[in-house]
């Protein structure tokens, strides 16, 4: 074993020898080469206790565009130009990071280039999004990995057969619908935990299905169709699913990623991120990447300052609205956009590009939304020029852009656009001004999508000057619900898009009833319709009025003091409310049946946030469902009997509960009675002799005596003549 001589041995030695080491010019000695005698430089020194660097020896942030055009040297800088333009976009060049080799004679291009980016992500989307890509008729790009060119070399010249591996079942994303008590999941987040529960309303109490402490770093989402449930995380996204353990399916990487979307049919997960400026004067710098929820690859992304990404919808973070994207085409998420300024950008998801590679040009346009199950835009425009040019509502249907209706509108001061969930109703709330456009008024546009020409019904409260408070629509159903007023107390309309005369349905909105002077100012229809739920939140405290519309009458009322959230269940059955840690006190959430009777309440310490989980629509066809409701009787007698069987083990466990509590009582007083008695003694020495616990026994009996104290005589004179 070779042993390695220290500054401080050879001193040592040398002071042995005799030899004044400072007295020898070292500079001057010169070894034998490749010899070191043993003796470790300052640099080998340090060298030793540190880890020897590996070096990055693949090339896998570089990608190979093949197909360019040949061009002489006259022509280089332009193609530079035109294709630095195109893969710009979609990452960051490194400085250099762009060749295209030339011949050494002719100095042409060879028709290739090389381009080297920060990332082998933003590589890989390059490769991907490139490849194909049709610079003119004759030139087609080939997009390839740097790193892969090693690969295709190594195929070998003889085919050889795939190995086919065993088939292994993955998780079962849809086992929660299967349950036999046809139950529905929600997640609760409450401290560091968060937390699933089976809605047990028959045993008055939720069932745990999963628990994870610090499972987010924020907030929880379900996926629209209830399949994936999402957490956010400083590193990106993930999502999980499966049984009852909640596996990982799928990382998305996004750094500092504040907010998630999903789109309408759980295809893709839009991520959004914002980085503060060095300079105060600058705007936030904005990212969101769409990805592939089922492969977690990025299918497209999105960068520019946050002034980019204001336009419409509600405030998000750093002054960005949210969602950035709207999709629609109804679950098959063929579509999304987003507003600009006097422009609407429809992309589509085959490509993820523009549709028809060009924005759709309005100006002036200040909003829009999407049909939720048709490719429909309906768009509102203000008025312009001082009211020269009227305020507007199209619809434009997709992919051809065509606007398919129109309805112009005057002296409006803002509008709101309400779709109705099966996409059959439009109802646009327009708030005007008066001829002397000192006070407004309010009053509806009604569109009606599914019927020839899409006819428009102008819709006034019986007094056009009450302030609407709340709009909402009857999910499938042909009904709304408007609050309305301006005292304390307002009143609650209903009315029908459609009304019989002479026994035929006829398309007219008919008035249904009115109910005065509610403690309400937010409208909660049941998913399934008909039942409605008039709560009064905020400065009402929580009032709560479960509503019938098919029969017109309260069901009953209740409160739950300072709630802040209220929610139906997927099916209707039962609603949530809840109080988050906006109150410091009162946390927690009640479960009510749709008819308004209190299930149960549960407590919970820095409660967060209270989410159902979504349902995927029925496989039942209207008609078989409508059979269903008018047999209902002959279908629930099994359902009746399973709830009899619940109760009575419910009941049945409540009396063995109280017996088992009275043998707990009985038990401990024998025991301490016991103790008591072994005591005896100790307790007679301590008295001396005395057995004081027959004192606790004596019988106290209470003898009442008289004593004569003193005895008086006096006369007293009497008149006998008086009356």
């Amino acid at each position: 074993m070779e042993l390695a001589t220290s500054m401080e041995a050879i001193h040592a030695r040398a002071g042995e020898l005799g030899v004044d080491l400072n007295s020898v010019d070292l500079d001057s000695i010169t070894l034998p080469p490749g010899e070191d005698f043993d003796i470790l430089s300052d640099d080998e020194d340090l060298l030793q206790n540190e880890d020897i660097p590996e070096l990055e020896m693949g090339f896998a942030n570089i990608i190979v565009v093949d197909n360019l055009p040949v061009v002489p040297p006259e022509k280089y800088e332009k193609l530079e130009n035109v294709v630095r333009k195109i893969y710009s976009q979609i990452g960051v060049i490194k400085e250099g990071g762009l060749w295209m080799p030339t011949h050494p004679e002719t100095q042409k291009t060879y028709g290739y280039c090389f381009i080297e980016y920060n990332t082998p992500q933003e590589a890989e989307v390059a490769r991907e999004k490139t490849n194909g890509y049709k610079l003119d008729k004759s030139h087609i790009f080939a997009v390839n990995m740097f790193d892969d060119f090693e690969k295709y070399m190594k195929v070998p010249d003889e085919w050889a057969p795939a190995e086919i591996k065993p088939y292994t079942p993955g998780e079962n994303l849809l086992k929660w619908l299967t349950d036999d008590k046809a139950r529905d999941q929600f997640v609760i987040r409450a401290g560091t935990f968060t937390e699933v529960y089976w809605n047990d309303a028959r045993r008055l109490i939720p069932e745990l299905v999963y628990q994870k402490q610090y499972w987010t770093d924020s907030y929880i989402q379900w996926s629209p169709l209830g399949t994936h449930l999402a957490t956010v995380h400083r590193q990106g996204a993930q999502v999980w699913g499966g049984d009852d353990k909640f596996v990982r399916l799928m990382r998305f990487a996004h750094p500092q990623v504040k907010l998630i979307d999903f789109s309408p049919g759980e295809k893709y997960l839009i991520t959004y991120s914002s980085q503060e400026p060095s300079n105060p004067r600058d705007t936030h710098r904005v990212l969101l990447n769409i990805f592939d929820v089922r492969t977690g690859k990025v299918m497209r992304d999105f960068k520019g300052s946050a002034d980019e990404f204001t336009t419409g919808g509600s405030m998000g973070v750093s002054g960005v609205s949210w969602p950035v994207f709207r999709w629609g085409g109804g679950k098959d998420d063929k579509y999304f956009a987003r507003l600009g300024k006097n422009v609407i950008s429809v992309y589509e998801t085959e490509t993820f590009s523009l549709l028809d590679k060009k924005s759709l040009k309005v100006e002036n346009v200040v909003d829009f939304s999407w049909s939720p199950t048709d490719p429909i835009i309906s768009l509102f425009v203000p008025e312009l020029g001082g009211g020269n040019q009227p305020a507007r509502v199209s619809l434009f249907q997709m992919p051809g852009k065509e606007e398919i209706r129109q309805k112009n509108l005057f002296s409006v001061s803002d509008c709101k656009m309400y779709w109705q969930n099966n996409g059959e109703y439009l109802a646009v709330q327009v708030d005007r001004y008066t001829k002397t456009k000192k006070s407004i008024y309010t009053g509806f546009e009604l569109f009606r999508i599914k019927e020839r020409d899409i006819p428009i019904e102008v819709f006034e409260l019986e007094n056009k000057n009450d302030k609407i408070i709340a709009f909402a629509w009857e999910p499938r159903g042909h009904r709304f619900a408007v609050i309305h007023g301006d005292g304390p107390k307002p009143d609650i309309s209903f009315y029908a898009m459609r009304t019989v005369k002479d026994g035929v349905s006829v398309s007219r909105v008919a008035k249904l009833a009115t109910l005065k002077g509610k403690q309400a100012n937010s409208l909660f229809w049941s998913p399934a319709g008909r039942f409605i739920v008039l709560a009064g939140l905020k400065g009402f405290n929580g009032q709560l009025e479960f509503f019938n519309v098919d029969d017109l009458e309260t069901m009953a009322t209740g409160e739950h003091f300072m709630a802040t959230d209220i929610m139906w269940d997927p099916t209707g059955r039962f609603l949530a409310t809840a109080v988050t840690s906006v109150h410091e006190m009162e946390n927690g959430f009640v479960i009510w049946s749709f008819n308004g009777k209190q299930i149960y309440k549960i407590s919970k310490d820095h409660f967060y946030q209270f989410q159902w989980r979504p349902r995927p629509p029925s496989l039942l066809t209207p008609e078989k469902e409508d059979e269903i409701a008018k047999n209902l009787k002959r279908y629930s007698k099994k359902y009746e009997q399973e709830d009899q069987d619940v109760h009575n083990q419910v009941d049945e466990a409540e009396r063995k509960r109280r017996m088992q509590l009275q043998e707990d009582w009985e038990g401990w007083l024998a025991k301490w009675k016991q103790l008591h008695e072994e005591e005896r003694s100790y307790r007679m020495e301590l008295r001396g002799g005395e057995d004081s616990d027959k004192e606790e026994e004596t019988e106290i009996k209470e003898i009442e005596a008289e004593e004569l104290v003193d005895v008086t005589e006096e006369t007293v004179a009497f008149d006998l003549d008086q009356d």
